[in-house]
Formats: structure tokens, C-alpha cells, sequence
């Protein structure tokens, strides 16, 4: 990208598979590394925007989205393969998509596609709520964590305890300029952010990255603003997890887990 171009969205499509990232994609352990929340959203909507296109009759709805991490993906340009069907269907599909930098796999993403049906009569909701946005206090993340991916959200945040907060947060820009993207993939782009809101111990203490992320949806998200009630714990042998209940303005819409590898500094 030149330097006198305007940064406005977390990435720039360079070809059908090619995509360039922008400053706000910086990550939160290596600001020279990508943050791997935006890329989360763009698989997402890379197999959403390819199904459209090959089923535009029937389409089905992105359920739950399985990512892998391989490895670290660096501030410069990568290649998303199209993606693949690995189990072909009328009602139910799953897909897979593989990000990969420099001939190397760095992020793979396995998403169940289902059909939808009309289930409003039986519809239910157990899942905690959030609180109202409005009540909860402003939160600068950044204060706690560098990257242009930090800098790049709003949010407000109740903390409740040690490895529990409850947080919303918005996206300040697009995912992709020019091309709309779901709610759901809106949202998948901001579940990563989950194992930063509800430490259990400082950044330079211990290093606590996730090496997935798994993420089920039952319905469409809506609005800008989406809800995490985030719960962290750490076991006594360098292993965590991060637990999240995601909502929108309306109510709970799904839940989103990441396994953490805890390593003391």
C-alpha cells in the first residue's frame, strides 16, 4: 500500500485469493506479527462470500467455525486457497479454508454449514445476558496491550474478577473495503479478543497466546457492537482456556472457546 493511501479497513483484497493487511491489524504479542482476530473474520467471510456464489438458490448459514493456528502470520501479504468442501450437502456442509504466507500454512478454518428452519415457536435462550452497554465503563485496552489491532476497537468493560470481565467492544473499521461482510463474520473478527479482556496475570508476566479458536453461532448477529462474557483459567501444567458467551444488543447469540499455551517469562 503507498503511504499517502488512506488506511480504512483492516485489510486490502489484492486478487481473488491475495489480501494485504493494514496497520490496524497489528498484533498484541509482536505488533510486527498479524493479530490473528481480523483474520478469523476474513476466512469467514471468504467461505461465506464463495458459498453465496456457488449456491445462490439454497445458501446455508455459517454455524460453527473451527480455526486452527499453525503459526505466526507476519505484517505482509498472504494467500487464502478457496475453500474446500469436505462434506457436500442440501442442508448441511462443512468447509474448510487454509491461510497461507510464503508457501507455508499458517491459519486453517473448518466451518459446519446448516440449513435454517423456522424454529421461533420453540426458541429459547439460557445463556447469561450482558449487561447494557451504557453501564459498563469506557476501557482503553491499549493500556494494557500494544498493536494497531488493539488500538483499531471501542470498547467497555466490567471487570469482575481476576480471569472474568464482561466487555463490549466495536470495530472502528471495515473488514474489507468495498465488499460487505456479514454479522457473523463482523463477529468471528472480534472473538479473538476475548483471551485480552479477562487476564488472569499481565502480558509481561507470561506469554498466553491461543493456538485456536472455536466459535458456534444460532443466530445472526446484529449491530456493531458485540458482547463478550469472557472467563479465563489456567491449570497448573501451562495450559488455559478462555470461555465466552457472545451476544449482541439483543440478547446471547452463541459461545467461542480458545485452548492457551501459558508460558511464564
Amino acid at each position: 500500500m503507498r503511504e499517502d493511501e488512506a488506511v480504512t479497513s483492516y485489510f486490502h483484497r489484492l486478487s481473488e485469493t491475495a489480501f494485504a493487511p493494514t496497520e490496524h491489524v497489528g498484533g498484541a504479542w509482536n505488533p510486527d506479527e498479524q493479530h490473528v482476530a481480523p483474520v478469523l473474520g476474513l476466512l469467514a467471510h471468504v467461505i461465506e462470500a464463495e458459498h453465496h456464489a456457488r449456491r445462490p438458490e439454497a445458501p446455508l448459514v455459517l454455524a460453527r467455525a473451527s480455526y486452527d493456528i499453525l503459526g505466526v502470520i507476519p505484517m505482509d501479504e498472504f494467500e487464502v486457497a478457496a475453500p474446500r468442501v469436505i462434506r457436500a450437502g442440501r442442508t448441511i456442509e462443512l468447509v474448510e479454508a487454509t491461510l497461507s504466507h510464503g508457501g507455508r500454512a499458517a491459519l486453517t478454518v473448518r466451518a459446519w454449514m446448516l440449513t435454517q428452519n423456522d424454529t421461533s415457536a420453540m426458541a429459547g435462550v439460557t445463556l447469561p445476558p450482558m449487561p447494557e452497554r451504557e453501564s459498563l465503563p469506557e476501557w482503553a485496552p491499549m493500556d494494557v496491550w500494544p498493536g494497531g489491532a488493539i488500538r483499531s476497537i471501542e470498547a467497555r468493560r466490567e471487570f469482575i474478577e481476576t480471569g472474568r470481565s464482561r466487555c463490549w467492544i466495536r470495530p472502528k473499521h471495515p473488514l474489507l473495503e468495498g465488499e460487505p461482510v456479514s454479522h457473523r463474520a463482523r463477529m468471528l473478527g472480534m472473538t479473538d479478543f476475548a483471551n485480552g479482556i479477562a487476564t488472569r496475570v499481565a502480558p509481561e508476566t507470561a506469554l498466553y497466546p491461543n493456538i485456536d479458536l472455536t466459535a458456534s453461532i444460532f443466530r445472526e448477529p446484529a449491530g456493531d457492537w458485540f458482547g463478550l462474557d469472557t472467563s479465563v483459567s489456567f491449570g497448573s501444567d501451562g495450559i488455559g482456556l478462555t470461555e465466552s458467551v457472545l451476544s449482541d444488543a439483543a440478547g446471547p447469540v452463541g459461545t467461542s472457546s480458545q485452548t492457551l499455551t501459558v508460558r511464564p517469562r
